[in-house]
């Protein structure tokens, strides 16, 4: 499954930048031409370098991922979505429609994982890539044969006309 809101930085990629950077000093490039070549502030590169001064190499590994851990993990994001493109109906709820109570009473069904409905939606939207999908607000008794002949028929004979016995309009302020 893909995440969306994890590619925003390549960690791996972060590190072996800072390691670039003191290989490239070692070679006797100076911080400003180093942070050049890396395409990064010279500030960042004076961090990289004092920090495996202080405690080696070891101090430019990655930290690894940022923030908290996602509590579903792939195959139960798998799962969440397999159940979403269902009918409600299947899964206990009366209506065809996914509201997002209905969802966070499902992944709390299906994975054990409690959610906060506000919460549901970013998963919705940034995880899954669901968007939100208004349904079309028709009667069921709604006759389109009827209203598509109305204003052909009907509005002509309950259209407002003026009366053919009534003058004209006139403007009291137009010399006369």
């Amino acid at each position: 499954m893909k995440r969306t809101h994890s590619l925003k930085r390549d960690f791996k990629a972060m590190e072996r930048r800072r390691k670039r950077a003191l290989v490239l000093h070692a070679r006797g490039l100076s911080q400003t031409e180093i942070a050049r070549k890396l395409d990064v502030k010279q500030p960042s590169v004076h961090r990289w370098l004092r920090a495996a001064q202080a405690g080696g190499p070891k101090a430019l590994l990655a930290a690894g991922r940022a923030g908290r851990k996602p509590r579903l993990d792939d195959a139960d994001l798998t799962r969440v979505r397999a159940a979403l493109l269902q009918d409600p109906e299947k899964h206990g709820f009366s209506g065809a429609l996914w509201t997002l109570p209905r969802v966070a009473k499902l992944i709390e069904r299906l994975t054990g994982v409690k959610y906060h409905e506000g919460h549901v939606w970013k998963i919705l939207r940034g995880v899954l890539g669901f968007s939100l999908q208004r349904p079309v607000k028709r009667a069921a008794q709604r006759n389109e044969a009827a209203l598509n002949a109305f204003p052909s028929r009907e509005w002509r004979a309950i259209k407002k006309k003026p009366a053919d016995s009534m003058p004209g309009s006139f403007s009291r302020t137009k010399a006369g």
